[in-house]
């Protein structure tokens, strides 16, 4: 697919937060600094403290793989939206862009950054 998106911006009730990539070894997700320097600050969630120390796993995140659609309505989606079930990511960049909650995200363009 060649318009697959890699990364994305975190969005913490409207505040742009953290960035979260896809790469050759899985994933990472860094808070950006200016996010971190605010005093009200919160994190995205507890299992992903604030620190400047990007996180890195070799699989998605637990905390984004919560926001994903499970069961049926993961089959509706993917099917829906043409993305295979089993690729996370796509789905979470589909579908979290307005999610019930804090949390917004938001796939970033490379190409107009």
């Amino acid at each position: 697919m060649e318009n697959r998106k890699n990364s994305a911006d975190i969005y913490l009730c409207d505040t742009k937060a953290a960035l979260l990539e896809r790469n050759d070894l899985g994933y990472r997700f860094s808070y950006y600094e200016d996010y971190l320097s605010l005093p009200d600050a919160q994190p995205v969630s507890l299992t992903l403290p604030l620190t400047d120390k990007p996180y890195e796993s070799e699989s998605l995140f637990p905390f984004f793989l919560g926001l994903i659609p499970e069961g049926w309505l993961l089959d509706i989606t993917s099917r829906t939206l043409k993305i295979d079930p089993e690729n996370v990511f796509d789905i979470l960049l589909a579908t979290c862009g307005d999610c019930i909650g804090a949390i917004k995200i938001i796939p970033v363009d490379k190409e107009n950054n």
